[in-house]
């Protein structure tokens, strides 16, 4: 087994960045390296590390993540990683997304831009560029380019959720300044996020997070209808979070508003009221048993869409 070790956020860090977010992005850091302490990464799974997908440097560098004892050609699940919008890299998705490659899957794990340096829609156009990269390139990494899945925790379920929505409203994405590829997502996971772009921003006061991330001008740009542009075409949804999730009060609304606009979905709460160390993103920690369930059940759900690749 190897040692996990991290040198921090593989992206720029905030040289452009106020203080006060480095300073965040540094605290952040460290209470994650703290939680992955002493992981180790599984033998059984091949790294191919820093690909470049996309025209920002090293803002755009992707994993490739392949159990070496393989089919040759693998369904594809794309891990778009939390952090609100200014914090998070690959390198701290590593030991999570490595263990899902174990169950069977090409797991490509990314780089994207951050804000406050890069805001809205950055982080959509970047996702955009992943599945662009692997529509080009399934073939030469094994990977089925025709079962494809999305997961992202936290602001990272907040993108996938939002990318979701236009990658299946044709009316939605001709907003964006960007064309979908060839690929066809299958199912997504969104675990212990937030969905209603409008009534949070609305809520906002200046100098927030979510601020930072879509600027002055997020009002007048016409693109945070998120759940307005869902329709019955939305991926098949597996939504979770937990009791001590602060964000537990986005789940079920989400998932109410995805039944009724005729979509399937899944949604769940893992943990207890009693049990206040099942919290935010606990998918994440790799010592959690409630996570190792968790993730259990989203691998099922993902397994239940795969489609036999035509011949």
């Amino acid at each position: 087994m190897l040692n996990f070790t991290t040198q921090g956020p593989a992206a720029p860090n905030g040289v452009n960045a106020p203080l006060s977010v480095r300073l965040r992005r540094f605290q952040w850091a460290a209470n994650d390296l703290f939680r992955d302490r002493g992981i180790v990464l599984p033998r059984d799974v091949e790294q191919i590390q820093a690909l470049s997908y996309g025209a920002h440097g090293v803002w755009n560098l992707l994993d490739v993540y392949r159990p070496i004892v393989r089919a040759d050609s693998l369904p594809v699940l794309v891990s778009v990683h939390g952090g609100g919008y200014f914090y998070g890299d690959r390198t701290l998705y590593r030991p999570y997304c490595m263990d899902l490659a174990r169950r069977g899957f090409a797991v490509v794990n990314f780089d994207y831009r951050l804000s406050p340096e890069n805001r809205f829609p950055a982080p959509l156009e970047d996702l955009n560029a992943v599945l662009t990269w692997i529509s080009a390139h399934a073939e030469e990494y094994g990977m089925d380019a025709s079962n494809l899945f999305l997961v992202g925790d936290s602001a990272g379920a907040q993108i996938v959720s939002q990318y979701a929505a236009l990658f299946t409203n044709p009316e939605y994405a001709a907003r964006f300044a960007f064309s979908i590829p060839h690929v066809t997502v299958r199912a997504v996971a969104l675990n212990c996020g937030m969905y209603d772009m409008l009534s949070e921003t609305d809520r906002m006061k200046r100098g927030d997070i979510m601020d930072d991330y879509l600027g002055p001008d997020y009002k007048e740009s016409g693109l945070l209808d998120v759940l307005g542009a869902i329709t019955a075409d939305y991926p098949p949804t597996f939504l979770l979070s937990s009791y001590h999730d602060f964000l537990l009060a986005c789940c079920q609304p989400m998932a109410d508003l995805l039944k009724s606009r005729g979509v399937e979905v899944i949604s769940r709460i893992y943990g207890s009221p009693e049990d206040d160390s099942v919290g935010h993103v606990f998918h994440i920690d790799r010592r959690s048993n409630e996570g190792k369930r968790a993730n259990a059940d989203e691998i099922a759900f993902f397994r239940s869409h795969i489609v036999p690749k035509k011949m």
